[in-house]
């Protein structure tokens, strides 16, 4: 999972608050459709009732979630609630649970994590049990899963990133700002990667949450984040900084942006820093705003207000104070990552300059002919994430990036459904992915009530155990997780911080005495 099962990142939140914009859900009503009929959640206030139709003389149906982030755990959750004997293992490839909620909500927003709470209590039922390190479609077919369960969801969110495909994107100094985020937020697999910050000037290309994020991260005074969950390892690096200017690119316009307000307001006042937006960009936008909807005025009056209005006094003698400058570039798309003379890094991007085509959302950002360079050692892309197939027998649609389903049930596979990202694309944030995950919940405990899913008793984790313990695969349970938590509770500390993260997937098994 990006990081869990992956982010974006900025793609939970918020951004930090789990977002990406990048994609826009997905209607499957085009898919042949011929295993299951077409169902709907009964009407709001219906869900008691619901709950009371299943027999007690039933098979307690036994359910695998796949993927411990949001989206798993709000499945399992409403699984357990509305089915008084089910119970539901959660299966995670990382040692540790949570998924987004640990590796992609920025550190300085930890009222967005507040949700770990819940997800601890669904942990600890009875009816529930993780299983962490375990990389289903590797150490367990998908197949296997569905041979020992009633049914299995795949809740895995999307953990790699969208490339740029632009010349120059290999070159030391580009990195995806899926990395950069799980570098200061600990993921095991990010830990090493050494950004150089001892630039001038970085850019991120793209506008939504995920970016703002990464710009808010680098331009924070070090001493406002010691108190934060942020890794030692990254805060050291951050300390030793000297990015003092931060470019967010974006290929459309500000009606385009996808980022929130509260991110945006956010940057505006960030201590130690000033905004630089350009008021041409904003020509013509006063009157085009009064017919966009509430949330997207607000957030371009807030843009336009930056851009164009003197700043009060108060706020004058602070910008007046401020070491670090970011900015809103748009209508620019990148084209070429240009080298330093020796080839060795990145100097700077070269950007197309674009127009719109058409209104609103809807607005395609297309070439001018014209280009920039813009100078720089360091670039972040932040163009989106991306989910992966799992395994060969799961359908998975690449250019979408997504399983194939309807309203969570996975397209002619009989027992097999999806929930957040991977069956929605990576969009929204963890109020999205709550509905989103009980509506795949709803769906299933519909088609067991409908016979749909198998009647006979199931082994469960009884015979994944027997197949994982043949294959020298050792999970780790949610008491062991509880273990890690304390240790890094107790090194946190020391520094006044919540926690200090480990970070070495070894070091975590031999505490675990493994």
């Amino acid at each position: 999972m990006p990081p869990q099962r992956a982010r974006g990142v900025s793609g939970i939140l918020s951004s930090g608050r789990l977002l990406f914009q990048a994609m826009a859900p997905r209607c499957w009503r085009w898919w042949h459709w011929s295993a299951w009929r077409r169902t709907r959640p009964p009407p709001a206030g219906s869900t008691p009732s619901f709950r009371q139709q299943f027999s007690t003389q039933e098979q307690p149906p036994q359910i695998c979630v796949v993927g411990s982030g949001p989206a798993g755990f709000y499945t399992a959750q409403h699984l357990l609630k509305h089915h008084p004997r089910a119970h539901v293992d959660i299966y995670e490839k990382q040692l540790v649970p949570f998924g987004l909620v640990r590796f992609g909500v920025a550190p300085d927003h930890p009222e967005v994590k507040n949700v770990i709470n819940t997800f601890t209590q669904t942990a600890r039922l009875d009816r529930c049990a993780f299983r962490g390190n375990v990389v289903v479609g590797r150490d367990v077919a998908v197949s296997e899963l569905r041979a020992a369960y009633h049914a299995v969801v795949l809740s895995y969110g999307a953990e790699d990133h969208q490339a740029l495909e632009i010349p120059g994107e290999e070159l030391p100094g580009v990195f995806s700002a899926r990395a950069f985020v799980g570098w200061y937020n600990g993921l095991p697999e990010n830990r090493e990667l050494a950004p150089d910050l001892s630039c001038d000037t970085a850019v991120i290309l793209g506008q939504g949450n995920v970016a703002l994020d990464v710009a808010r991260i680098l331009l924070t005074p070090p001493e406002h984040l010691e108190k934060t969950d942020i890794t030692e390892a990254a805060l050291g690096v951050l300390r030793q900084s000297r990015v003092k200017t931060v470019w967010i690119v974006g290929r459309r316009g500000p009606l385009q942006v996808a980022f929130t307000i509260k991110e945006l307001r956010e940057m505006i006042q960030l201590p130690g820093t000033r905004p630089i937006l350009d008021p041409a960009d904003f020509l013509g936008l006063q009157d085009r705003i009064k017919e966009v909807p509430r949330q997207r005025k607000r957030l371009t009056e807030l843009l336009l207000r930056t851009a164009t209005e003197k700043p009060g006094v108060e706020e004058a003698a602070r910008q007046a104070l401020a070491s670090c400058t970011w900015g809103l570039r748009f209508f620019r798309s990148p084209q070429r990552v240009l080298p330093s003379p020796d080839g060795r890094r990145v100097a700077g991007i070269r950007l197309a300059v674009t127009r719109l085509e058409g209104v609103g959302e809807a607005a395609r950002a297309a070439p001018t002919g014209d280009t920039e360079d813009l100078p720089c050692g360091l670039v972040l892309s932040s163009v989106g994430y991306k989910s992966r197939p799992i395994d060969p027998s799961v359908p998975f649609d690449p250019k979408l990036g997504v399983i194939p389903n309807m309203e969570g049930r996975v397209i002619d596979v009989p027992g097999l459904y999806c929930s957040g990202w991977v069956k929605r694309g990576p969009t929204g944030v963890i109020a999205t992915t709550m509905t989103d995950s009980f509506l795949t919940g709803q769906m299933l405990l519909q088609d067991l009530k409908a016979g749909l899913l198998p009647s006979g008793p199931r082994p469960g984790y009884a015979a994944i155990e027997a197949l994982l313990s043949s294959r020298g695969v050792r999970p780790v349970s949610f008491s062991d997780w509880e273990k890690l938590d304390a240790e890094e509770v107790s090194r946190g500390k020391g520094a006044g911080k919540p926690r200090e993260k480990l970070l070495d997937p070894q070091e975590m098994l031999r505490l675990l005495g493994r």
